[in-house]
């Protein structure tokens, strides 16, 4: 397993080895991963995986960063930062529970760290219901703060546990960000929303 950058934290702790997925294909069907961590990757076309009316019929480029694991696992904060929003977004198929985390960070990051500040936003998206009790627009998060937890299928918007990550160059709306886009939107959306292996490390 890779190593995570040394300035952030891991926003799931991955206990053991973990199954990448190859979603290009479709879905698989009839067959359960062998393992309870799991990785979805950026920057993937995905057929016939995004079927509910929320993505029109033709969004299925994937722009985060899928983290599987069992219901309840942690999910932590990679730097320090604030809650920007949270919110459930409760369509069929879309995040359900959902914290987007606001940073101020050395960007794009280095070793020597020595990059302008600039404003990032992080979504963290299929979540507990729980994980929303309690929070502040502007409260202040550590870095590896435990700020939540993974949802189950029945509250996460429809899906097998897993946090989904994504970076934002542009401040969401609320708390959401499109997750998934138009192969015609691409470009705009690698620029818009960057790999978030930049601070989850080299997953795979």
């Amino acid at each position: 397993m890779s190593s995570v950058p040394q300035a952030f934290a891991p926003v799931v702790q991955f206990n053991e080895a973990y199954w990448v997925f190859n979603f290009s294909r479709g879905p698989p069907h009839d067959w359960t991963c062998p393992y309870a961590y799991q990785i979805g990757r950026y920057d993937e076309v995905r057929p016939g995986m995004y079927l509910t009316p929320l993505f029109e019929g033709e969004r299925d480029l994937h722009v985060g960063i899928d983290l599987g694991a069992p219901a309840g696992t942690p999910v932590h904060s990679f730097a320090d930062g604030k809650i920007h929003s949270f919110g459930i977004n409760a369509e069929d198929g879309s995040y359900g529970p959902t914290i987007v985390v606001e940073y101020d960070l050395s960007w794009p990051p280095t070793p020597q760290n020595v990059n302008p500040c600039r404003t990032i936003w992080a979504l963290y998206g299929h979540l507990s219901t729980e994980s929303l009790d309690g929070l502040v627009e502007g409260a202040l998060v550590a870095k590896g703060a435990n700020m939540a937890r993974m949802g189950t299928k029945q509250e996460n918007g429809g899906w097998e546990p897993h946090v989904h990550f994504q970076l934002s160059l542009i401040e969401p709306i609320g708390a959401d960000l499109p997750g998934v886009v138009r192969r015609d939107d691409r470009e705009q959306a690698l620029r818009d929303y960057p790999d978030p292996r930049l601070v989850l490390g080299r997953l795979y």
